[in-house]
């Protein structure tokens, strides 16, 4: 049971953290939770007010995320020389510190306590005043001191002499020169030179070209000028490292106060961090009670379009006709009526509240709560093996061992997920144990039993959301005190469901009188529509079960050649008969053949068709095989 989850509090704190600026800030913000201590709880609540004012007053904080800041402290304690980039960080962050306190001190003019936390936060005006003049764009500067400039003005002039001195032997050596500019080669400066001519000037090869045809050689008369370049350069080396370590130093020795303000820069931005989101939200600070009471006036739900969302308004724990204070609500009505919304909107708010934030409601009066309890939504888990109906009982049971007076409960479709006569039974029996606990509790039904238990239970009270049933369209208005239908038959109705349909539903769900309770429109039955059907495999037909359409002797016309011809064979169980025709006998399926006469129309009954069919010559040998013994052999005829 992840009641943060279900209710869209995660989403709320993605949304919250997003207005954070610190890594510390959005950390806490991940990790909220409800505070259970009443003078912790208010303590917040004023701070997110207080943020809002001075939001709203002065615009948003300066501030900046320190967590890289951490790890360049940590090295600095470690005696590192920090890099001019981690310096520059520092800087950065002190900068902030400034600008942060300066922000803080123009909202005492306006009372607001946290203006006062200015006085914890210290800029080190000396310490980012060294670094912000000894470096610049991630180096140490010129001017950091008089030896590193006075080295570097050295340097220049070094690098001048060294150029002039190689144009020089250019000018002086044109015929042997593969191009008229010097040039760098491995961090030195050199002359190109053609290869044929390397000889010719004193000097150190440093490289060649891709062809090999130059050669760049280092002029022998740059030497003493190169040697004095370097000497030069380890002293400022040396000049660099020991501003660096002077400034590591001095930020190891302000790491204290530095921590000091990383820690008010992240507290107050998560301060700031609610009052942005009471802004963003539209919200206002709750009143808190200890008494069990829930008042909201028009509450939203944070996460949806206020141009569609209706405003809710609720009460839960008062007293009805000075009897027991009502200490759960079931509510009734259509689906998609807004009821899941409702119950969702009133745990929300409430757990807004005791987090210590603003809550969208034009007003709220809400109570502390010691847990809350959720069952929302189906809870199917096939990994699990767990149904609709056992995933609710289990997430029914797990509320159940931790209810207790001080508890906020919703449940959503209760009993749900099984069979409608034992899951009234079983709702009943949840709803009873959640009275005698005397927690707070929202539930949902569709069963009209349970509406009667809350009518007949003290502490119960039945809820409705209403329907328009004109437009078909839920109101989203919760009515306290009235129990509601389904509005399911009027849905079907509207829809165009056809009336013989809904007095059938109407009697099996309550009786043969409550059919004239009803009036529903002359819908017209349901007209079936063109659907697509299956496409079978055609089985072949087998023709050995048909009566032979052609017989020996008939003449056929064959087709598409139009030729006439006479059957000298049936069809067999394939389909297929032989057709003698001119002159040759072939076979050919009777799909393909048509009769033309008929053969007791061109024969005598008793003809001997053999004198068609048969040469002279195996007539004679089936003559002679019906009186004798005899070696012929009669070959049949091949197509």
């Amino acid at each position: 049971m992840n009641t943060e989850q279900q209710i869209e509090f995660d989403k709320i704190k993605e949304i919250w953290a997003q207005l954070a600026v610190t890594g510390a800030a959005k950390e806490d913000i991940a990790n909220m939770s409800i505070f259970l201590d009443e003078a912790e709880l208010n303590n917040n609540l004023r701070d997110t007010t207080d943020s809002r004012k001075m939001i709203e007053n002065l615009g948003n904080p300066p501030l900046q995320d320190v967590t890289e800041i951490r790890k360049i402290l940590t090295e600095a304690g470690k005696g590192a020389c920090l890099t001019p980039y981690q310096l520059e960080r520092v800087e950065k962050v002190l900068v902030v510190a400034g600008r942060l306190k300066d922000y803080l001190t123009r909202g005492r003019q306006y009372e607001n306590p946290l203006a006062y936390y200015d006085e914890n936060l210290d800029e080190l005006k000396d310490l980012r005043e060294d670094i912000c003049r000894q470096i610049r764009y991630e180096e140490v500067d010129d001017h950091a001191s008089n030896v590193l400039h006075d080295i570097r003005i050295r340097i220049t002039h070094a690098e001048e002499n060294i150029k002039q001195k190689a144009e020089q032997v250019i000018r002086n050596n044109r015929d042997s020169m593969a191009d008229t500019f010097y040039t760098l080669r491995n961090g030195r400066v050199c002359v190109p030179v053609k290869k044929e001519y390397r000889f010719r000037i004193p000097g150190s090869v440093i490289d060649k070209s891709a062809t090999g045809n130059t050669v760049f050689i280092e002029p022998a008369v740059l030497s003493k000028y190169y040697e004095e370049l370097q000497l030069l350069r380890v002293e400022e080396e040396n000049e660099v490292y020991r501003i660096l370590y002077t400034l590591s130093a001095l930020v190891s020795d302000a790491i204290p106060v530095m921590e000091e303000n990383m820690r008010m820069i992240e507290k107050l931005d998560f301060i700031f961090s609610k009052g942005k989101l009471s802004i963003d939200l539209d919200c206002v600070e709750p009143k808190i009670n200890l008494d069990r009471r829930i008042i909201l006036k028009e509450a939203r739900h944070p996460l949806m379009d206020r141009n569609i969302n209706v405003p809710l308004d609720f009460n839960l724990g008062f007293s009805v006709e000075n009897k027991e204070p009502v200490r759960g609500i079931i509510i009734t009505g259509p689906n998609t009526g807004g009821k899941t919304v409702s119950i969702k909107t009133v745990m929300l708010t409430s757990y807004m509240a005791q987090c210590g934030l603003h809550v969208p409601c034009s007003k709220a009066d809400i109570c502390m709560n010691s847990g809350y309890l959720s069952d929302i939504g189906d809870g199917q888990n096939i990994s699990e093996n767990l149904s609709t109906f056992s995933a609710h009982i289990k997430n029914v049971l797990e509320i159940l061992r931790k209810v207790n007076r001080e508890s906020l409960v919703i449940m959503d479709e209760l009993g749900s997920g099984t069979d409608p006569a034992e899951g009234m039974g079983i709702a009943t029996a949840i709803l009873e144990e959640l009275r005698k606990s005397g927690a707070n509790f929202l539930v949902t039904t569709h069963y009209p039993e349970i509406k009667e238990y809350a009518a007949k239970h003290e502490g119960i009270i039945n809820a409705r959301m209403t329907f328009d049933r004109e437009t078909l369209m839920p109101t989203y208005k919760m009515v306290i005190g009235e129990a509601g239908e389904s509005c399911a038959f009027y849905i079907a109705d509207r829809l165009g469901m056809p009336e013989n349909m809904l007095k059938v539903a109407v009697e099996a769900a309550y009786g043969k009188e409550a059919v004239k309770t009803y009036s529903f429109r002359k819908n017209s039955d349901i007209s079936k529509s063109e659907n697509k059907r299956i496409q079978r495999v055609k089985k072949p037909v087998n023709i050995s079960k048909l009566t032979p359409q052609f017989k020996i002797g008939d003449s056929v016309m064959v087709y598409p050649d139009k030729k006439i011809g006479i059957v000298c064979e049936p069809e067999n169980d394939k389909g297929v008969l032989r057709v003698q025709i001119a002159g040759r006998k072939i076979w050919i399926n009777h799909k393909r053949v048509k009769l033309h006469v008929k053969a007791e129309e061109l024969y005598p009954e008793d003809y001997d068709f053999s004198i068609i069919f048969d040469s002279v010559e195996n007539r004679k040998k089936r003559h002679d095989m019906e009186r004798k013994y005899t070696d012929e052999i009669i070959y049949q005829e091949k197509e």
